[in-house]
């Protein structure tokens, strides 16, 4: 950029500005102006430049432009014989934009956050005057070409950078409180936000499907319930030689047995029939005269009903998908319910045993999703 040297502020700004149209940054960009640079061996008429809207913010007089020109000491721009044209220097040429010039470009850039949003260009680059030789400045800008509160400062050469983030006069702008990062610890710094961002979207995605899951299990286990009423017999008694499949055959020709929850050797357990468990039982009772007994023991039997009967039903169900689960999980098909638990079916219903309430296997789809590509951002003057 154009150097003080005994110009006025305003030329200052006319051969900053002007500088910056021809400048390394913003002339690879620059459509308009390469085409121009091609109709006269690069010269481009003042009376040009002058139709550039920043510029000609700063002045309308194209004398104006050649005196501060004439006081740069950068030597990037040539002035025609008769002051009417200007051209970049062919002694500075442009740099060949290859992977080691935009290695160079991110080591000597800085990141600075923390500017008002109705902070200018003109403003951001008087407060940094005499904090280091700037070769450019790049307000960054959202999609509505808002100001974000954030640049991108280019300087002459990394020295120049690593000075200018170790100033202790950098620290606040207008009372706000400035984040100051070289270029490349921005972006270390966003690709852990990003990666961040990325495992905890999953993570909610993840979490919101599980409750979405168990939001529709919920519901169907409340259907299953409603639907199934006055289908649980509950026993108890001494049943030390008794097995699951005496129920079976206790209760063959009168009703169906779907579940025997059941454990030998245990003294209660319950049956769930598929039907009305009290005609059931009433139907075995006068079949044995009275008094329903297995293996000639004393049984006592209850219909279970109200809340007790959901709890046991939700236990039931909650055991059968269980079992399902495992099956599937195996490669093998989910086995009748008839069995109860951990047992064999009753020989006496072996094609009755097939069960109705079925686990569901929850599988969740990848989450991982690309990064959206970053938002083309549209050439502005000066870097803004």
């Amino acid at each position: 950029m154009a150097e003080n040297q005994g110009m006025t502020p305003l030329e200052s700004k006319v051969a900053r500005q002007v500088e910056y149209y021809f400048g390394d940054h913003n002339l690879p960009r620059d459509k308009f102006l390469k085409e121009q640079l091609q109709l006269d061996d690069g010269w481009v008429t003042l009376e040009t430049m002058l139709k550039f809207n920043r510029l000609k913010c700063l002045t309308t007089e194209s004398s104006i432009i050649v005196a501060a020109l004439q006081k740069s000491n950068t030597g990037l721009l040539e002035i025609s014989e008769d002051k009417t044209k200007i051209r970049r220097s062919p002694t500075k040429p442009l740099p060949e934009q290859n992977d080691e010039y935009k290695d160079a470009l991110k080591h000597k850039s800085v990141y600075m956050k923390g500017f008002p949003l109705e902070t200018t260009l003109d403003e951001i680059q008087e407060w940094l005057n005499e904090k280091g030789t700037i070769e450019n400045i790049q307000m960054r800008r959202n999609l509505q070409k808002q100001f974000k509160g954030s640049v991108f400062i280019c300087f002459d050469t990394e020295e120049s950078s690593k000075q200018f983030l170790e100033r202790s006069d950098i620290k606040s702008f207008k009372d706000n409180e400035m984040l100051v990062l070289s270029r490349e610890d921005y972006h270390t710094k966003k690709a852990e936000e990003r990666k961040q961002f990325k495992a905890e979207s999953k993570a909610k995605a993840k979490q919101d499907k599980e409750q979405q899951q168990k939001h529709t299990e919920d519901k169907e286990m409340g259907l299953l319930l409603d639907e199934k009423t006055g289908c649980l017999l509950k026993f108890a008694g001494e049943l030390k030689d008794v097995s699951r499949e005496d129920f079976h055959e206790l209760f063959s020709g009168h009703g169906k047995i779907k579940w025997v929850d059941f454990t030998r050797g245990a003294k209660e357990g319950t049956l769930l029939f598929d039907g009305n468990a009290k005609e059931a039982f009433d139907k075995a009772e006068e079949a044995s005269g009275g008094e329903l007994k297995i293996k000639d023991s004393s049984v006592t039997w209850q219909v279970l009903e109200g809340d007790e009967e959901k709890e046991v039903m939700k236990k039931i169900i909650g055991a059968q998908q269980e079992i399902q689960s495992r099956s599937r999980g195996k490669g093998g098909r989910g086995r009748s319910g008839g069995r109860g638990r951990g047992g064999r079916r009753g020989r006496g219903d072996r094609d009755q045993s097939k069960t109705h309430f079925q686990g569901k296997k929850t599988k969740f789809d990848s989450d991982d999703e690309e990064d959206a590509p970053a938002a083309k951002v549209a050439k502005t003057e000066n870097g803004s």
